[in-house]
């Protein structure tokens, strides 16, 4: 872990200090920044590993940041949002965030997502590491006219190249790991986000609405009370 590069953007001065200690502390490298803007340019001029980002930020809040830095790269992107249920968490999902964690939070708990994410990336554990994933689906897999090569990790729909983020190719993959089986939410955030504890379903919806638009509406069907799969 310590080369991992965090890229940490809070407005508040002694949240701010007292996290980025805990991540070095925990080995981590921290590149701190007190708002929107200057975050932006640390994240151009640094590309880091990964980012945390508070929604409520002076100068460019922390959903437009993201939307920026997503626009730029796959880099993975953890919210730090002070209300559970504020509508700021999905728009931040919607932005292209992986993943959230509502404030004020522990210290333990955001260590835990912040690997979670990197394992997925690729970052802990190996390069191409995807944790309980379908790592031995190999080859290429057509559903009408959408393929998914899960050897080179390619998608292509109607021949065009589809670009993926990470969190939305691991998720396709797992749909595609088992078309025509309904794979609950739960389940989703345990294989796709490694949550090894109950996890806020909304995270899996605001993917699931993200992949759609770009693989097809009607490709992921809902099946109401139970979860989603992936029509043949």
């Amino acid at each position: 872990m310590a080369e991992t590069h965090v890229l940490f953007v809070e407005d508040d001065d002694v949240i701010r200090e007292a996290t980025q200690l805990a991540l070095e502390r925990d080995g981590f490298r921290v590149t701190a920044m007190p708002d929107g803007l200057s975050g932006l340019d640390a994240f151009r001029a640094k590309r880091p590993d990964i980012a945390l980002l508070d929604v409520m930020l002076p100068g460019m809040d922390g959903v437009s940041l993201c939307r920026r830095i997503r626009d730029e790269s796959t880099v993975p992107v953890i919210m730090l949002s002070a209300r559970a249920d504020s509508i700021d968490v999905v728009l931040g999902l919607e932005a292209g965030a992986d993943d959230y964690v509502t404030k004020p939070f522990d210290g333990s708990v955001l260590m835990a997502r912040i690997r979670a994410v990197l394992r997925r990336f690729g970052h802990a554990g190996g390069a191409g590491e995807r944790g309980n994933g379908p790592a031995d689906a190999g080859g290429l897999l057509v559903f009408g006219d959408l393929e998914v090569d899960t050897e080179g990790m390619e998608v292509h729909k109607g021949g065009a190249p589809v670009a993926l983020t990470p969190t939305e190719m691991r998720l396709l993959l797992e749909f595609s790991s088992a078309p025509g089986t309904v794979l609950s939410r739960d389940k989703l955030l345990e294989r796709v986000w490694d949550y090894g504890w109950g996890g806020d379903t909304r995270v899996v919806d605001v993917h699931v609405q993200r992949l759609r638009a770009k693989i097809g509406q009607d490709r992921i069907e809902t099946v109401r009370g139970f979860g989603y799969k992936l029509k043949n």
